[in-house]
Protein backbone atom coordinates (compact mmCIF):
# COMPACT_ATOMS: atom_id res chain seq x y z
CA UNK A 1 0.00 0.00 0.00
CA UNK A 2 1.71 3.19 -1.13
CA UNK A 3 1.58 6.53 0.63
CA UNK A 4 -1.17 8.77 -0.72
CA UNK A 5 -2.02 12.30 0.28
CA UNK A 6 -5.56 12.75 1.48
CA UNK A 7 -7.96 14.87 -0.55
CA UNK A 8 -10.36 16.94 1.53
CA UNK A 9 -12.70 19.85 0.93
CA UNK A 10 -11.26 23.33 1.43
CA UNK A 11 -14.32 24.53 3.40
CA UNK A 12 -14.76 24.35 7.17
CA UNK A 13 -15.57 20.65 6.84
CA UNK A 14 -11.84 20.08 6.43
CA UNK A 15 -11.58 20.86 10.14
CA UNK A 16 -13.78 17.86 10.98
CA UNK A 17 -12.16 14.50 11.67
CA UNK A 18 -13.96 11.27 12.42
CA UNK A 19 -13.12 7.69 13.15
CA UNK A 20 -13.36 4.82 15.61
CA UNK A 21 -11.73 3.54 18.77
CA UNK A 22 -8.58 1.54 18.05
CA UNK A 23 -8.00 -0.70 15.04
CA UNK A 24 -7.52 -4.25 16.38
CA UNK A 25 -11.10 -5.45 16.76
CA UNK A 26 -11.62 -8.99 15.48
CA UNK A 27 -15.18 -8.54 14.08
CA UNK A 28 -13.86 -5.80 11.77
CA UNK A 29 -11.90 -8.51 9.97
CA UNK A 30 -15.22 -9.72 8.58
CA UNK A 31 -16.89 -6.42 7.68
CA UNK A 32 -14.23 -3.68 7.38
CA UNK A 33 -10.76 -4.98 6.63
CA UNK A 34 -10.16 -6.73 3.27
CA UNK A 35 -10.05 -10.51 3.46
CA UNK A 36 -6.56 -11.78 4.12
CA UNK A 37 -5.16 -8.41 5.23
CA UNK A 38 -2.24 -9.08 7.61
CA UNK A 39 -3.01 -7.87 11.12
CA UNK A 40 0.19 -5.82 11.00
CA UNK A 41 -1.35 -3.68 8.24
CA UNK A 42 -4.70 -2.96 9.88
CA UNK A 43 -3.71 0.53 11.06
CA UNK A 44 -2.32 1.28 7.61
CA UNK A 45 -5.65 0.34 6.04
CA UNK A 46 -7.96 1.93 8.65
CA UNK A 47 -6.12 5.25 8.51
CA UNK A 48 -6.81 5.47 4.78
CA UNK A 49 -10.57 5.01 5.19
CA UNK A 50 -10.97 7.34 8.19
CA UNK A 51 -9.42 10.61 9.29
CA UNK A 52 -8.81 9.89 12.98
CA UNK A 53 -8.59 7.11 15.56
CA UNK A 54 -9.00 7.31 19.32
CA UNK A 55 -6.44 5.07 21.02
CA UNK A 56 -7.66 3.17 24.07
CA UNK A 57 -4.52 1.18 24.80
CA UNK A 58 -2.77 4.22 26.27
CA UNK A 59 -5.41 4.25 29.02
CA UNK A 60 -4.30 0.86 30.31
CA UNK A 61 -0.52 0.96 29.97
CA UNK A 62 2.52 3.00 29.03
CA UNK A 63 3.80 2.63 25.49
CA UNK A 64 7.28 3.28 24.18
CA UNK A 65 8.24 6.22 21.94
CA UNK A 66 8.94 3.74 19.12
CA UNK A 67 5.26 2.75 19.07
CA UNK A 68 4.11 6.34 18.53
CA UNK A 69 6.75 6.84 15.85
CA UNK A 70 5.58 3.67 14.08
CA UNK A 71 1.97 4.88 14.09
CA UNK A 72 3.09 8.20 12.67
CA UNK A 73 4.97 6.55 9.84
CA UNK A 74 2.19 4.09 8.92
CA UNK A 75 -0.54 6.72 8.51
CA UNK A 76 -1.16 9.32 5.79
CA UNK A 77 -0.77 13.08 5.98
CA UNK A 78 -3.42 14.93 7.98
CA UNK A 79 -4.42 11.83 9.95
CA UNK A 80 -4.87 12.36 13.70
CA UNK A 81 -4.68 10.19 16.81
CA UNK A 82 -6.60 11.09 19.94
CA UNK A 83 -4.97 9.43 22.94
CA UNK A 84 -6.88 8.30 26.00
CA UNK A 85 -4.63 9.26 28.89
CA UNK A 86 -3.53 6.90 31.62
CA UNK A 87 -6.19 5.71 34.05
CA UNK A 88 -3.66 6.09 36.88
CA UNK A 89 -4.14 9.85 36.63
CA UNK A 90 -7.95 9.88 36.65
CA UNK A 91 -9.01 6.80 38.65
CA UNK A 92 -7.98 8.14 42.03
CA UNK A 93 -9.71 9.65 45.03
CA UNK A 94 -7.57 12.79 45.14
CA UNK A 95 -7.01 14.20 41.67
CA UNK A 96 -4.61 16.83 42.98
CA UNK A 97 -2.11 14.01 43.57
CA UNK A 98 -2.05 12.94 39.90
CA UNK A 99 0.96 15.02 38.88
CA UNK A 100 3.47 12.17 38.62
CA UNK A 101 1.10 10.00 36.55
CA UNK A 102 0.26 12.91 34.24
CA UNK A 103 3.94 13.67 33.70
CA UNK A 104 4.81 10.02 33.07
CA UNK A 105 2.12 9.82 30.39
CA UNK A 106 2.81 13.10 28.59
CA UNK A 107 6.55 12.42 28.57
CA UNK A 108 6.21 8.80 27.38
CA UNK A 109 6.97 9.68 23.77
CA UNK A 110 3.61 10.93 22.51
CA UNK A 111 5.38 13.82 20.79
CA UNK A 112 6.72 11.26 18.29
CA UNK A 113 3.30 11.52 16.63
CA UNK A 114 4.24 15.03 15.51
CA UNK A 115 1.40 16.87 13.78
CA UNK A 116 -0.70 13.69 14.06
CA UNK A 117 -1.07 14.13 17.82
CA UNK A 118 -4.68 15.08 18.47
CA UNK A 119 -6.48 15.78 21.75
CA UNK A 120 -5.62 13.90 24.91
CA UNK A 121 -8.73 12.43 26.55
CA UNK A 122 -8.86 12.31 30.35
CA UNK A 123 -11.67 9.88 31.14
CA UNK A 124 -13.16 9.67 34.62
CA UNK A 125 -15.07 6.82 36.20
CA UNK A 126 -18.88 7.11 36.35
CA UNK A 127 -18.69 7.29 40.14
CA UNK A 128 -16.26 10.22 40.21
CA UNK A 129 -18.12 13.18 41.73
CA UNK A 130 -17.30 16.78 40.85
CA UNK A 131 -15.39 18.53 43.63
CA UNK A 132 -14.46 21.99 42.39
CA UNK A 133 -11.24 22.49 44.34
CA UNK A 134 -9.80 19.07 43.60
CA UNK A 135 -10.83 19.15 39.95
CA UNK A 136 -9.26 22.57 39.47
CA UNK A 137 -6.05 21.25 41.03
CA UNK A 138 -6.11 18.45 38.44
CA UNK A 139 -6.68 20.83 35.51
CA UNK A 140 -3.80 22.98 36.71
CA UNK A 141 -1.49 19.93 36.43
CA UNK A 142 -2.21 19.38 32.73
CA UNK A 143 0.81 20.55 30.72
CA UNK A 144 0.36 23.02 27.88
CA UNK A 145 3.12 21.45 25.79
CA UNK A 146 5.56 18.58 25.55
CA UNK A 147 8.85 18.71 23.63
CA UNK A 148 7.78 22.07 22.23
CA UNK A 149 4.50 20.71 20.86
CA UNK A 150 1.25 22.24 22.11
CA UNK A 151 -1.15 19.85 23.82
CA UNK A 152 -4.94 19.91 23.65
CA UNK A 153 -6.91 18.36 26.50
CA UNK A 154 -10.50 17.10 26.73
CA UNK A 155 -12.19 15.66 29.82
CA UNK A 156 -14.75 12.86 29.66
CA UNK A 157 -16.78 13.30 32.85
CA UNK A 158 -19.45 10.72 33.60
CA UNK A 159 -21.24 11.76 36.79
CA UNK A 160 -24.27 14.03 36.82
CA UNK A 161 -22.62 16.31 39.40
CA UNK A 162 -20.51 17.71 36.55
CA UNK A 163 -23.64 19.19 35.01
CA UNK A 164 -22.86 22.42 36.80
CA UNK A 165 -21.99 25.99 35.78
CA UNK A 166 -19.05 25.75 38.19
CA UNK A 167 -17.59 22.87 36.18
CA UNK A 168 -18.10 24.72 32.90
CA UNK A 169 -16.39 27.81 34.30
CA UNK A 170 -13.38 25.78 35.42
CA UNK A 171 -13.04 23.99 32.09
CA UNK A 172 -13.20 27.30 30.23
CA UNK A 173 -10.67 28.91 32.56
CA UNK A 174 -8.17 26.17 31.77
CA UNK A 175 -9.19 25.99 28.08
CA UNK A 176 -10.09 22.30 28.35
CA UNK A 177 -12.79 20.82 26.13
CA UNK A 178 -15.57 18.55 27.39
CA UNK A 179 -16.68 15.32 25.69
CA UNK A 180 -20.25 15.20 24.41
CA UNK A 181 -21.76 11.72 24.28
CA UNK A 182 -25.12 10.53 23.04
CA UNK A 183 -25.11 7.60 25.49
CA UNK A 184 -28.15 7.36 27.74
CA UNK A 185 -26.08 6.06 30.65
CA UNK A 186 -23.86 9.15 30.93
CA UNK A 187 -24.72 12.84 31.40
CA UNK A 188 -24.82 14.50 28.00
CA UNK A 189 -24.36 18.23 27.61
CA UNK A 190 -22.85 20.02 24.63
CA UNK A 191 -21.64 23.24 26.24
CA UNK A 192 -18.39 24.25 24.57
CA UNK A 193 -15.53 24.86 26.99
CA UNK A 194 -12.42 24.65 24.77
CA UNK A 195 -11.39 25.76 21.30
CA UNK A 196 -12.44 22.45 19.70
CA UNK A 197 -15.46 20.13 19.88
CA UNK A 198 -15.24 16.45 20.77
CA UNK A 199 -18.08 13.92 20.45
CA UNK A 200 -18.11 10.22 21.32
CA UNK A 201 -21.14 8.57 19.72
CA UNK A 202 -21.99 5.35 21.52
CA UNK A 203 -25.47 4.35 20.37
CA UNK A 204 -24.83 2.40 17.17
CA UNK A 205 -27.24 -0.46 16.48
CA UNK A 206 -26.22 -3.89 15.21
CA UNK A 207 -29.26 -4.26 12.93
CA UNK A 208 -28.32 -1.13 10.94
CA UNK A 209 -25.60 -1.51 8.32
CA UNK A 210 -24.17 1.90 9.18
CA UNK A 211 -24.93 1.69 12.91
CA UNK A 212 -27.08 4.81 12.86
CA UNK A 213 -30.19 5.69 10.86
CA UNK A 214 -29.52 7.74 7.73
CA UNK A 215 -31.34 10.72 9.21
CA UNK A 216 -29.26 10.54 12.39
CA UNK A 217 -26.04 10.57 10.36
CA UNK A 218 -27.32 13.55 8.38
CA UNK A 219 -28.04 15.35 11.64
CA UNK A 220 -24.61 14.60 13.09
CA UNK A 221 -22.91 15.82 9.91
CA UNK A 222 -24.83 19.10 10.16
CA UNK A 223 -23.95 19.50 13.84
CA UNK A 224 -20.29 18.94 13.04
CA UNK A 225 -20.48 21.60 10.32
CA UNK A 226 -21.97 24.06 12.79
CA UNK A 227 -19.26 23.37 15.35
CA UNK A 228 -16.54 23.71 12.72
CA UNK A 229 -17.94 27.03 11.52
CA UNK A 230 -17.79 28.46 15.05
CA UNK A 231 -21.42 27.87 15.98
CA UNK A 232 -23.24 25.46 18.25
CA UNK A 233 -26.03 23.02 17.36
CA UNK A 234 -29.36 24.19 18.73
CA UNK A 235 -30.75 20.66 19.10
CA UNK A 236 -28.25 19.29 21.65
CA UNK A 237 -28.73 19.62 25.43
CA UNK A 238 -26.74 22.35 27.17
CA UNK A 239 -26.59 23.80 30.66
CA UNK A 240 -26.17 27.36 29.48
CA UNK A 241 -27.28 29.39 26.49
CA UNK A 242 -24.88 29.00 23.58
CA UNK A 243 -22.61 32.02 23.02
CA UNK A 244 -22.63 33.99 19.79
CA UNK A 245 -20.83 32.41 16.84
CA UNK A 246 -17.09 32.37 17.38
CA UNK A 247 -13.99 31.41 15.42
CA UNK A 248 -13.89 28.24 13.30
CA UNK A 249 -12.81 25.26 15.35
CA UNK A 250 -11.57 21.70 14.92
CA UNK A 251 -14.12 18.95 15.48
CA UNK A 252 -13.51 15.31 16.44
CA UNK A 253 -16.30 12.74 16.14
CA UNK A 254 -15.74 9.13 17.17
CA UNK A 255 -18.16 6.25 16.66
CA UNK A 256 -17.30 4.11 19.61
CA UNK A 257 -18.91 1.45 21.78
CA UNK A 258 -22.53 0.42 21.23
CA UNK A 259 -22.58 -2.11 18.38
CA UNK A 260 -18.85 -1.67 17.83
CA UNK A 261 -18.81 -3.94 14.78
CA UNK A 262 -20.74 -1.16 12.97
CA UNK A 263 -18.39 1.65 13.99
CA UNK A 264 -16.23 1.81 10.83
CA UNK A 265 -19.29 1.86 8.57
CA UNK A 266 -20.86 4.59 10.68
CA UNK A 267 -17.71 6.71 10.58
CA UNK A 268 -17.29 6.29 6.84
CA UNK A 269 -20.95 7.12 6.18
CA UNK A 270 -20.58 10.21 8.35
CA UNK A 271 -17.40 11.30 6.57
CA UNK A 272 -18.95 10.79 3.13
CA UNK A 273 -21.58 13.38 4.05
CA UNK A 274 -18.77 15.89 4.51
CA UNK A 275 -17.22 15.21 1.11
CA UNK A 276 -14.32 13.24 2.55
CA UNK A 277 -12.37 11.08 0.10
CA UNK A 278 -10.54 8.03 1.53
CA UNK A 279 -6.80 8.34 1.03
CA UNK A 280 -6.57 5.16 -1.01
CA UNK A 281 -9.14 6.56 -3.46
CA UNK A 282 -7.80 10.09 -3.78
Amino acid sequence: MTETRRAQPSSSTARIRAGVGGWTFEPWRDNFFPAGLPHSRELEYASRQLSAIEVNGTYYGTLKPASFKKWHDETPDNFVFSLKATRYATNRRVLAEAGESIQRFTESGISELGDKLGPIVWQFMPGKVFEAGDFEAFLALLPKQVDGRALRHVVDVRHESFMSPDFLALARRYKVATVFTDADKFPSFADLTGDFAYARLMMSQAELETGYEEGALDAWAERARQWAAGGAPADLPTLEEAPARGKPRDVFVYFINGAKERAPAAAMAFLSRLGFTPADQA
